[in-house]
């Protein structure tokens, strides 16, 4: 038995709309399935990110995700980009705040961070 590949990733969001917008219109994530489940009070939305899917859930009053200081559990998803000076550019063409570029001690390879609407914290990575 081993486990070949991710296969998606959960993120609650805090309202729906606005994320959805975030990850389909700014990341530019293909919607998959898109669903209300009224007896949850939930959306559910699936998004094409490269080869890993990404399920977006909605919740009445969800509780924040601890962030600061770091907090066990996942800490961050990483995105692929061919040219970091033009994503962050793209990013800040949204008003999105973008850290400073740093460097891979270890790959030589230049990333940085962002948030999303709910403050969860993605990198941009060089490939």
């Amino acid at each position: 038995m081993h486990f070949s590949r991710l296969h998606h990733i959960a993120i609650i969001c805090s309202n729906y709309e606005r994320s959805k917008h975030f990850y389909t219109n700014v990341l530019g994530f293909r919607i998959l399935h898109e669903q209300y489940r009224s007896e949850r009070k939930s959306y559910k939305l699936d998004l094409q990110a490269g080869d890993v899917q990404i399920e977006l859930f909605s919740f009445e009053q969800p509780p924040k995700r601890q962030s600061e200081p770091e907090a066990c559990g996942l800490r961050h998803l990483a995105f692929a980009v061919e040219n970091i000076d033009a994503a962050i550019a793209y990013l800040e063409s949204y008003n999105i705040a973008v850290e400073p570029i740093r460097l891979d001690p270890i790959t030589g390879k230049r990333f940085t961070f962002f948030r999303d609407p709910d403050d969860l914290p993605l990198e941009l990575y060089e490939t």
